[in-house]
């Protein structure tokens, strides 16, 4: 049974708020406190309160689907291209047709038919052991899959989104047959069995349970946001390769956030409202500097903790939006032994 928890987020007493009662329904499969501030802004700036529907991504998409033209949802956020494509696949987003977002956020972060866009990207990185230096010979995802680094990478299991991301953008750039070498050559080089999450992976890597690690910048990034020594200890242990960057290349993987206006939204006018804020300086500043992430929009400030892995050019997300392919994408891992 879907679980979830609405969060209605009072609205700011203001001349506007009071003369008109508006709202805005987000169906939500973020979870994370500090973008609590970033509708309590846009309420106070606005007057419109946010209710929040929160939940799995999947769940939420079979929700609007089966409420129909009786659902109060207006917005759906999500992260993962591969569930933002499946959102497009199964119908329930409608074109946004908001100016401001198509000049702000760069086309190749944005759904080609302007159904949704990008909010804040991760990248999808190596991780290694400062004290034993940079991998030779390890600089791009497909070099994971050498010989020479047998016994020695930490991954989470292939079905999480992750890794199905990034093995679709595997599959669309090499093809079949490189995919399902690339992969059974990761799976041949784990240290051990995929288990935990990406904190877990690199975490292995200064105890000495493997020399390399995949993980999301996110994720490291709190970490070198700890108080705690042992985290501070692991934080200083861990050096970022971002992959494929060399001219010509495509580019590193990233894991996007993104947001859409609902076919059914019963409160459009104000979900454009909400969707134009979230590309804003205020907001944008708000998602990166609150929770770790990189903005959509270049020239947002990035937290400084980000700043010290380095700067990087991001593959386009284009090649992830084919729902069909990121479901052979997982298909090939699991056979080629990844589980």
């Amino acid at each position: 049974m879907l679980r979830r928890t609405l969060l209605a987020l009072a609205v700011i007493a203001t001349p506007a708020a009071a003369a008109e009662a508006q709202e805005v329904n987000i169906y939500n499969a973020r979870h994370y406190d500090s973008d609590a501030a970033l509708y309590e802004r846009f309420t106070r700036e606005t007057g419109i309160r946010v209710r929040i529907i929160q939940g799995d991504a999947d769940q939420l998409m079979a929700r609007i689907q089966s409420e129909g033209r009786n659902s109060p949802a207006d917005v759906f956020i999500t992260v993962d291209a591969t569930r933002l494509a499946r959102a497009t696949q199964a119908g329930i987003l409608q074109p946004y047709a908001i100016p401001a977002v198509d000049a702000r956020v760069p086309a190749d972060r944005r759904d080609p038919n302007g159904l949704w866009f990008a909010i804040t990207m991760r990248g999808r990185v190596i991780m290694y052991d400062k004290q034993d230096g940079r991998p030779e010979g390890l600089n791009r995802y497909e070099d994971l899959a050498d010989p020479r680094f047998r016994g020695q990478i930490c991954v989470r299991a292939s079905n999480h989104p992750y890794n199905v991301g990034l093995a679709t953008s595997i599959l669309a750039a090499d093809g079949v047959a490189a995919t399902e070498a690339w992969a059974r050559g990761i799976s041949a080089n784990l240290a051990r069995p995929p288990q935990g999450g990406d904190r877990d992976q690199f975490r292995a890597i200064p105890s000495g349970q493997c020399k390399i690690a995949i993980a999301n910048t996110y994720y490291l990034g709190h970490v070198g946001a700890s108080q705690r020594p042992e985290d501070r200890a692991v934080f200083e242990r861990i050096g970022v390769i971002f992959p494929n960057q060399a001219p010509g290349d495509r580019g590193t993987h990233v894991n996007v956030s993104g947001a859409g206006l609902v076919t059914t939204a019963p409160n459009a006018a104000n979900a454009r409202r909400l969707l134009e804020f979230l590309v804003s300086d205020e907001a944008q500043e708000i998602l990166a500097q609150g929770n770790m992430e990189y903005p959509s929009v270049p020239g947002a400030p990035i937290h400084p903790i980000l700043r010290t892995f380095g700067e990087f050019r991001a593959e386009p997300i284009a090649p992830l939006l084919d729902a069909d392919r990121a479901a052979e994408a997982l298909r090939i891992m699991q056979r080629a032994g990844w589980r």
